[in-house]
């Protein structure tokens, strides 16, 4: 079903290749509403807003293609009207996120750690890559020839491998009924119970701890979770969507602070209570996920996420000479620095938005 037509994929091309062409860099954008991640870009901004459409939506198929510069709040209107969502439940964090912004930067929200991330959901992409080239990866076949699966790769590229065109993404159908419990709990016994609660096969589809509090959202049929409730004896949230939502747009009063940088780490679920540093904390992903605002030198927080089988980065904040991401093993780096050489050896996509000389 074709919902629009709005093609303007040539127009793109042709400034692609007059910055090829006079060297000069450009800033992949949409909606702009995630410019705080990252670092900052010296280029020519290349605006995607208005490359826009659902370009084929088969409900029963389960699969949505869509071109970059869609606005995420129409798409999820869309997916509503026949109850399907997206798995991995992207934020929102303006209303002119694009799905396009939520493939290049890779962010999931409150759904992530039970239905899957943005790569797990992603089937197919058409980019123009640094050559101006338009080239499609994906769809039948998930593999180009020299082995790197490219649809996956654009996400959290942020912009520095190519202009994503258009994005094929699996779906899910939406729940029949959805609640959330919650209940008083410190920390080390909140981080003990979503150990336990992972071998009771509980319809969980997002947890999060807050303020010696644990908030569980559990999706199923009403006699599911009639008897999940049950078993568990906890409290029923009342405006539960609203509080899934904040969490999931960084509306939450958490991420309202702008006197301390904002840390995500992402550890192993079985890490223990983080008690060296501040005590502003906001667990999610049944403790995968730890949000963190704190004044600590970088290296102290990196180090307690090395340490325990994870990374750091500084979502948002700004401290001297610290970049958003850490530097990479030298191994590793040097496998960045081939694939964007292989996707942009011109070197105008974003130069330095992740690592510098990248």
């Amino acid at each position: 079903m074709t919902i629009q037509d709005n093609d303007i994929s040539s127009d793109l091309q042709q400034r692609v290749l007059e910055s090829i062409a006079s060297k000069q860099p450009l800033y992949i954008h949409g909606g702009n509403s995630k410019a705080f991640y990252g670092n900052t870009v010296d280029a020519k901004p290349l605006d995607v807003s208005q490359h826009t459409g659902i370009i084929s939506y088969e409900p029963t198929e389960l699969c949505v293609t869509l071109r970059a510069g869609t606005l995420l709040s129409d798409l999820e209107t869309l997916l509503n009207n026949t109850n399907q969502i997206l798995p991995f439940e992207p934020p929102q964090y303006t209303t002119e996120t694009t799905i396009g912004g939520a493939i290049a930067a890779g962010i999931s929200g409150p759904r992530r750690a039970y239905t899957g991330s943005v790569r797990d959901a992603i089937l197919g992409v058409k980019i123009i890559n640094g050559n101006g080239e338009i080239v499609s990866f994906g769809g039948q076949v998930m593999k180009n020839v020299a082995g790197y699966d490219l649809s996956r790769m654009m996400v959290r590229s942020q912009g520095t491998l190519g202009v994503i065109l258009e994005v094929s993404l699996r779906l899910l159908p939406k729940p029949q009924k959805e609640i959330t419990l919650t209940f008083e709990s410190d920390q080390t016994s909140a981080l003990q119970f979503f150990r336990e609660s992972r071998l009771q096969q509980l319809p969980i589809t997002a947890s999060a701890w807050f303020n010696d509090q644990v908030y569980l959202r559990l999706s199923e049929s009403e006699t599911v979770l009639e008897h999940s409730k049950k078993k568990l004896g906890f409290d029923l949230l009342g405006d539960y969507d609203d509080f899934w939502t904040d969490i999931r747009d960084h509306q939450h009063h958490f991420f309202g602070r702008t006197d301390k940088p904002l840390w995500r780490l992402s550890l192993p679920p079985a890490t223990k209570q983080i008690s060296s540093v501040d005590d502003n904390q906001l667990i999610e992903w049944g403790g995968a996920q730890r949000w963190i605002n704190s004044n600590a030198p970088a290296n102290i927080i990196q180090n307690i996420a090395t340490s325990n089988n994870g990374y750091a980065y500084m979502f948002k904040g700004d401290l001297p000479e610290t970049p958003c991401f850490p530097v990479l093993d030298k191994p590793l780096m040097l496998l960045h620095k081939q694939l964007k050489r292989n996707m942009d050896p011109n070197g105008i996509f974003s130069p330095g938005r992740i690592y510098s000389g990248l």
